[in-house]
């Protein structure tokens, strides 16, 4: 025979040892609070490749977005800044950038003037087109444009580097040009 309110007792042990059951669950699948989220518009980075219909393989962030270098920054320095980063959003990263499977060129990080790490491919910098439609699209192959009376060429980053094409197959449309 059972005690009266021993039931209770074992009902609220049992609902306790659920409790703590399942906050621990909770915290194992949540990772821990940093999980990336250093700055609003620094995703957690991996690049990887994506195979884009009339362009062959690109590399893409974490979103899908295609990823492009400037001619003008071929020495790792950072020259689009201002109004450049509200067309061409640099690529960056709390941490250590990771790259998916086939991609074969080194990645790095420089310092921005703001401060933020930007990944390099082989120390190239690296920008999302704000331009492109979709994910799985590259129309800034080869786009030429104007910020602060700074020219720019850019080029779609490939597994291996940036390409040196501006073959911009997935385009429906000429590269209207942007001047800022």
């Amino acid at each position: 025979a059972v005690a009266p309110g021993m039931d209770n007792r074992r009902t609220y042990l049992a609902l306790l040892a659920l409790a703590v059951a399942t906050a621990l669950l909770v915290s194992a699948c949540g990772g821990s609070g940093d999980s990336g989220a250093a700055a609003p518009d620094t995703p957690a980075v991996t690049v990887a490749v994506s195979s884009v219909d009339g362009v062959g393989d690109v590399l893409v962030d974490a979103q899908g977005a295609a990823l492009y270098a400037a001619d003008q920054e071929r020495s790792g320095m950072v020259v689009c800044t201002g109004s450049c980063t509200s067309i061409w959003k640099p690529l960056t990263v709390s941490g250590r950038p990771t790259a998916g499977d086939g991609v074969v060129a080194k990645l790095g990080t420089v310092e921005r003037p703001d401060g933020h790490r930007q990944v390099t491919l082989a120390g190239r910098l690296l920008y999302r087109f704000m331009e492109d439609p979709q994910a799985g699209t590259v129309t800034g192959n080869g786009f030429a444009d104007s910020f602060d009376g700074q020219a720019f060429r850019w080029h779609v980053a490939t597994p291996q580097g940036i390409s040196t094409s501006d073959d911009n197959s997935s385009s429906s449309s000429g590269s209207p040009g942007y001047y800022g």
